[in-house]
């Protein structure tokens, strides 16, 4: 087994509703999602996020999508419109989850080392 950032595995989206971040993961291929379903649940995603996330992780699987989507309740310090956060509606949190670690069998890491990055940083950032 390796360590991989859900990053080389999947892209991500972000968004608010009120106190709660919505973030979607969208696997790069069918291979990755079914990784992702196994090893990116709910309790992890939390841990991942600490006291960031006061509430509860949902998570929703879109098979058809190849994607899960979580809700982050308790994430926004109360929402766009009342936080004083610098980021209130939650758009960073998409790229904090891609920097979340799995482990992976170590020949899908050394397939999709590097997935998901510009060119010149894929090469030198594999060596991490």
């Amino acid at each position: 087994m390796a360590k991989v950032r859900l990053l080389e595995l999947a892209h991500a989206r972000s968004g608010d509703k009120g106190d709660t971040a919505n973030v979607g993961l969208i696997a790069w291929d069918e291979e990755a999602y079914h990784v992702l379903v196994q090893q990116v649940t709910t309790g992890n995603v939390k841990h991942h996020f600490g006291e960031m996330v006061q509430g509860g992780v949902e998570r929703f699987e879109l098979p058809n999508l190849l994607a899960l989507n979580f809700l982050l309740h308790g994430a926004l310090d109360g929402g766009g419109t009342v936080s004083l956060m610098t980021d209130a509606q939650g758009k960073v949190l998409s790229t904090a989850l891609l920097r979340m670690e799995i482990d992976v069998p170590a020949e899908m890491a050394e397939r999709v080392r590097g997935r998901g990055r510009p060119p010149g940083l894929a090469t030198a950032k594999a060596g991490r």
